[in-house]
């Protein structure tokens, strides 16, 4: 393929939003349908790119290297392996599944929240295609301005104090991040002799890595700054008090970006960057890390049952299901790491499909609390039925891909921390326990009297709320029953991560 379909991949939607920009205001239906093509052209070309790369070598292909900043060895350059393509296909599925659920919650500025929906996966592509870590951290750093902007302006009614927390947060991140690129790219500058040619090259600095070019004092420090920036965007715990909030305060499609791609893009940091380069400091601090995971993983599920309203328990639930992709990342096994990345896939389809029906009975009903709801399944019986299926799967059903990613995290981690592993099965027991007993409150029973005070509001699913649902759906099952579909991409990028982390492969 001659093509530069990275770049096509990447700055399509880029194109989009010009093109929006361009629109007249008053024709709101023209730029959603604009927006939408333009997402659904991005999801297309990482459809065939997906495609080209599933029959081809493993490794990094489809490279795009231009030189950006000679003088310090800053290029553009691109290039995905099995699991960097596998986030560009989720990251593209989801936006124009957020876009063309946004047609009829978005009724103000639609103009200003399309242009911000398309920047917004220009950075989150970008991130996932970045061989340079200068240009990781540009894509990492767009990412920021647009989500800003869709909780700021289009959020709920503490959307201020949401967007503040989740900035700081975010921009500490960033520093600490940019921080240790700096002196990444210097130590490899120094051990070059004053040479900056692939100070910032991603595949250069790993070879530097695996020759022990950075020192055990200073992997430590780099690690540790590297991975705050990552952790936070996770979100792990202690790091995630502004997960909640941001969830609570955005509107439907941005919940269903912000979990289903943007706290991914943590999880891919720790895999692709962090412990990659500094794989004596990942080592150092596997077992804390472990110890956190296990934390979020439990505490999470414990506050999630105490939520009273829709949202946050499906925020916090995420800290919970997160949990599992950072326990597998550290536990150094091929079968745990595989499973940590399939369940950020699955957790990205499964979630965005709760917070999408969510967003469903709040358009009908202005109002989240699940004390209030009840009866639902009367009334709302295609919901009813497309709910219970996402919380079926969300609790890991046999069959769903939800159950498949967590699954290989306990058989990974069982050999190596069988404590962590049978704790974090237990902990899955109160999964199912939290989201079955919220199903249980609003769907069945009398309807409650707050929804019988709507009366004819309370409509089923229309046409475009199922459309927003289908792919994710299906994919959930095809996931679930054919997992060897995603697993045959991973192994290639588990053998290498786990080398490169000087573990012998299948350990």
């Amino acid at each position: 393929m001659n093509l530069p379909i990275l770049s096509l991949i990447t700055f399509t939607p880029l194109v989009g939003a010009l093109v929006v920009a361009g629109l007249p205001s008053g024709r709101p239906d023209l730029i959603r349908r604009t927006a939408l093509a333009f997402a659904l052209l991005a999801w297309v070309m990482s459809l065939v790119l997906l495609a080209a790369y599933a029959f081809g070598p493993a490794g990094f292909r489809f490279n795009e290297v231009v030189d950006w900043i000679p003088a310090f060895g800053i290029q553009y350059k691109v290039g995905v392996d099995g699991l960097s393509v596998l986030m560009v296909v989720l990251t593209t599925t989801l936006t124009w599944v957020s876009v063309l659920a946004s047609f009829g919650p978005i009724n103000e500025r639609v103009k200003g929240y399309m242009i911000s929906f398309l920047i917004l996966e220009v950075g989150m592509i970008g991130v996932f295609v970045a061989l340079d870590l200068f240009l990781f951290y540009i894509f990492w750093e767009i990412v920021l301005v647009p989500m800003y902007l869709i909780i700021g302006i289009w959020g709920g009614a503490n959307r201020v104090y949401a967007t503040m927390k989740f900035v700081l947060y975010t921009l500490v991140g960033s520093l600490l991040m940019l921080v240790a690129i700096l002196a990444t790219a210097y130590a490899y500058q120094v051990g070059h002799g004053g040479s900056w040619v692939g100070a910032f090259d991603y595949v250069q600095l790993q070879g530097f890595a695996a020759a022990g070019g950075f020192g055990d004092n200073f992997q430590i420090l780099a690690f540790l700054a590297l991975f705050l920036a990552f952790a936070i965007k996770v979100p792990m715990f202690p790091f995630h008090t502004w997960l909640p909030d941001a969830h609570t305060e955005a509107p439907t499609a941005g919940s269903v970006i912000l979990a289903g791609v943007l706290l991914k893009l943590g999880a891919y940091g720790l895999i692709r960057f962090a412990v990659p380069l500094y794989p004596h400091a990942a080592h150092t601090f596997a077992w804390p890390i472990i110890v956190l995971s296990v934390i979020a993983i439990v505490y999470g599920a414990i506050v999630s049952i105490v939520q009273p309203d829709l949202k946050r328990l499906i925020a916090y639930s995420s800290v919970s299901h997160m949990g599992f992709v950072t326990l597998g990342i550290f536990v150094f096994s091929a079968a745990a790491l595989q499973g940590a990345i399939l369940q950020m896939i699955s957790h990205g389809l499964i979630t965005g499909g709760l917070f999408l029906l969510v967003g469903v009975v709040y358009e009908r009903t202005h109002d989240r609390t699940i004390a209030r709801m009840g009866g639902l399944a009367a009334t709302m019986p295609i919901w009813a039925t497309v709910f219970g299926f996402f919380i079926l799967a969300s609790a890991g059903l046999p069959g769903l891909s939800g159950f498949v990613g967590e699954f290989l995290v306990f058989v990974g981690s069982f050999g190596i921390a069988p404590g962590i592993a049978v704790s974090s099965v237990v902990v899955m027991v109160l999964v199912a326990t939290y989201l079955l007993w919220m199903f249980q409150r609003i769907a069945f029973g009398t309807l409650s009297d707050f929804l019988q005070g709507l009366g004819g509001h309370l409509t089923d699913m229309n046409r475009t709320e199922l459309t927003t649902l289908l792919p994710l759906g299906v994919l959930i099952v095809v996931l679930g029953l054919f997992p060897s579909v995603l697993l045959d991409l991973l192994r290639a990028p588990a053998q290498a991560f786990l080398a490169a982390a000087g573990v012998a492969v299948g350990g």
